[in-house]
C-alpha cells in the first residue's frame, strides 16, 4: 500500500512518525507539499519522498490523506479529477462534510473522513472515523491502520456524529489545558511557585487520567471515592457544583458541536 499525503503540516507529520513507528516503510510514504523548506525536513526526519508536484503524488498512491486548510481543500481536490477508482481518499480536514469532497472530486465515492485530535502529535489519540458505503472493508482497515498509528480510533455509523467527535476530543484538548491552566494559578495563589504549580497540575491530571484508564469504575465513582464526607475535597466540589461547572462543560461541547454544523454548511457550500 503506497500512501500520498497532500500537505506536510503537523497532523501530516504526526501520522507519517506514527506509521513509520508502526512497521511502514519509508518507501511507501509521499508528501505533496509546496513550500520548499518543509519538503526538506520531510526528507530530512523520515526519508521520505516529498515533491511539490500534486500530479506525481496522486499518481503514485493507493491511499491518498488530505492534510491541506479545510479552505483549500476545494481548490485542490479540483486539482485532483480524475481518480481512479480503487483510490482511497482519506480527509483529515476540519469541517468538509464527505459528500461535499466527494461532489468536488467529481463524484469519487471511495473515501472516509476523519477527525484525529492533537495528542497524535505524541501518539496518544483519538480519531474519529466515517467511510461512505463505496468503501471496501479493506479501505476501511487500510484507514484504520493509518489513524491507529497515532492513537485509538472510533468508527462512527453516521456523519453527523463527526461533529460531536469535534466538539468533544477535536476540541477536548483545549478544556483539559484550560482544566490544567484553572489548577496552576489556583496552586500560584496558594503560595507555590511557577514551577512548582505546573508539576503539581500536570502529575495531578496525568495519574488521574491514567488511573481513570486502569480502572473498571466510571469516573463518577473514581470521584465519589476520593469525596470523603465533610472533608477538603467534598468542599471543593461543593464549590463547583453550586457554580455548575459540570453543565457549562456539557454547554461548552454542545456549542462546538454546534459550531461544527455551522463550518460544516458554510465551507461546503457550491
Amino acid at each position: 500500500m503506497n500512501i500520498t499525503f497532500v500537505g506536510g503540516g503537523n497532523m501530516a507529520t504526526a501520522l507519517i512518525g506514527g506509521m513509520l513507528q508502526r512497521g511502514f516503510a519509508a518507501s511507501q510514504l509521499r508528501v505533496v507539499e509546496v513550500i520548499p523548506e518543509a519538503r526538506e525536513r520531510l526528507t530530512r526526519e523520515f526519508g521520505v519522498h516529498a515533491t511539490g508536484d500534486l500530479s506525481e503524488g496522486i499518481a503514485a498512491g493507493d491511499v491518498l490523506v488530505l492534510a491541506v486548510k479545510p479552505q483549500q481543500l476545494r481548490e485542490v481536490a479540483g486539482q485532483m479529477r480524475p481518480l481512479r477508482s480503487a483510490q482511497l481518499v482519506i480527509s483529515i480536514a476540519a469541517g468538509i462534510r464527505a459528500g461535499d469532497l466527494a461532489r468536488w472530486l467529481g463524484g469519487h465515492g471511495n473515501l472516509v473522513r476523519a477527525m484525529p485530535n492533537t495528542p497524535a502529535l505524541i501518539q496518544a489519540g483519538i480519531t474519529g472515523l466515517y467511510a461512505l458505503p463505496e468503501v471496501s472493508a479493506a479501505g476501511r482497515a487500510g484507514a484504520e491502520s493509518i489513524l491507529g498509528a497515532v492513537g485509538e480510533t472510533l468508527w462512527l455509523g453516521e456523519e453527523s456524529m463527526m461533529d460531536a467527535v469535534t466538539a468533544v476530543s477535536g476540541s477536548g484538548p483545549a478544556y483539559v489545558f484550560y482544566f490544567i491552566e484553572a489548577l496552576q494559578e489556583a496552586a500560584l495563589a496558594q503560595g507555590f511557585g511557577a514551577g512548582e504549580s505546573r508539576r503539581l497540575a500536570l502529575a495531578t491530571f496525568l495519574g488521574a487520567a491514567r488511573l481513570a484508564a486502569a480502572s473498571p469504575e466510571e469516573a463518577g465513582v473514581l470521584r465519589a471515592r476520593v469525596t470523603s464526607k465533610g472533608g477538603t475535597t467534598e468542599r471543593a466540589v461543593g464549590v463547583l457544583e453550586a457554580s455548575r461547572v459540570k453543565q457549562h462543560v456539557i454547554d461548552a461541547v454542545a456549542a462546538a458541536a454546534e459550531r461544527s454544523r455551522e463550518l460544516g454548511d458554510e465551507l461546503g457550500k457550491a
